[in-house]
């Protein structure tokens, strides 16, 4: 009989499972106790038993672990310098959303040259990089593009996010349901807050959805809902991180109580222009209407606005790649390939500088 199905594949290989690469790769007493901590500390951050600002702050995507642990190295110290107004949790995204075609993460190609696709490989150097991350004490925040990575790597995650792409995505929904940590749903491409609020209605609802098992067999998955989702604000057909914009999405949070009624700001993306030199002065402009007063004018505190979002690399900028071409060899580790970032000295100064700013407020 002639086969009607597969017609456009041209083989199949198994990868790792969740199990297998968590034998590989086991949970140590430190790690679990820095998932564990910031996980309760990011909840309390989202309901508003904690009054701190949490910051995700990190590359626009993880090309090494040399990259990934400088990166949280100085993190970790600048965390015990500002730890008393801002929760630092550092995005950490192997997997990348592509509009058409390119580099897609370290997970779906390790080596960097659209040859070998070695998701194994891949799936071993990001839970390295978890475990490493998490030993230091660094929280972990990663965007889920894939139901493989987050069966695999969601037991290292503080911090989640579902992308302005997927959103929309019934499975996402589903998936974030199911979550053990926060989960952050960005706002549609082109802006719309009701796909977002959407997906924040069906993720903290109890779902039944078809996934995997630790061992990778198919089964049914019933999940409780989870109650910690909320909405992060990218930008659109035009930014929104602006007062009016804020206040709509905040009005739109209260029409449903039992949703989270706090937002975070993604100061990178189409609320920077795309253009990342911009990243510091949304960064300011939010934090302005959550303390509530500028240059001495007093204005009204948006006590909503519960965290902002940067994208940011050991140096600042991009550098040219040509995926299939470059050579991963030639490239500095330290220099985003995807969406430029800013450089560690400026994302430093704007930390310290907020955190002298929250300093003040709290104390007038």
């Amino acid at each position: 009989m002639q086969k009607t199905y597969d017609l456009n594949v041209i083989k199949r290989t198994s990868i790792i499972t969740p199990d297998q690469l968590r034998e590989e790769f086991p949970m140590t007493e430190t790690a679990t106790r820095t998932v564990m901590d910031s996980r309760q500390e990011i909840k309390d951050i989202l309901s508003g038993k904690d009054s701190r600002l949490m910051v995700i702050t990190g590359p626009c995507s993880i090309i090494s672990h040399r990259q990934a642990v400088e990166y949280g190295k100085r993190l970790a110290g600048l965390q015990e310098k500002i730890k008393t107004t801002i929760k630092l949790v550092m995005r950490v995204y192997f997997e990348k959303p592509r509009t058409n075609v390119g580099f897609k993460g370290l997970i779906s190609d390790p080596h960097i040259d659209k040859k070998t696709f070695d998701i194994d490989e891949g799936l071993r150097k990001a839970r390295k990089i978890l475990m490493d991350l998490n030993e230091l004490g660094v929280a972990v925040g990663t965007e889920i593009l894939s139901q493989t990575a987050a069966e695999r790597l969601s037991g290292l995650i503080a911090w989640a996010c579902i992308g302005a792409r997927t959103t929309e995505s019934q499975n996402h929904r589903e998936w974030a349901s199911a979550f053990s940590m926060p989960v952050g749903f960005k706002n549609g491409t082109d802006g719309n807050l009701n796909t977002a609020i959407n997906a924040l209605l069906a993720a903290s609802s109890p779902q039944v959805f078809v996934g995997n098992d630790p061992h990778g067999v198919t089964s049914r998955v019933f999940s409780g809902g989870n109650r910690y989702c909320h909405i992060v604000l990218r930008g659109g057909k035009r930014p929104n991180y602006d007062p009016v914009s804020i206040a709509e999405a905040v009005g739109f949070l209260s029409k449903y109580p039992s949703l989270i009624q706090s937002v975070v700001v993604d100061c990178s993306h189409k609320n920077s222009g795309k253009d990342y030199r911009r990243q510091g002065e949304v960064f300011n402009h939010v934090l302005i209407q959550r303390m509530g007063h500028t240059n001495g004018l007093s204005i009204r505190p948006n006590k909503a606005i519960c965290g902002l979002m940067l994208e940011s690399n050991i140096e600042e900028g991009s550098q040219p790649f040509v995926y299939g071409e470059t050579r991963k060899e030639d490239l500095n580790p330290f220099v985003s390939i995807t969406d430029a970032c800013i450089g560690w000295e400026e994302t430093e100064d704007i930390l310290l500088t907020a955190h002298g700013q929250l300093q003040r407020t709290a104390g007038s």
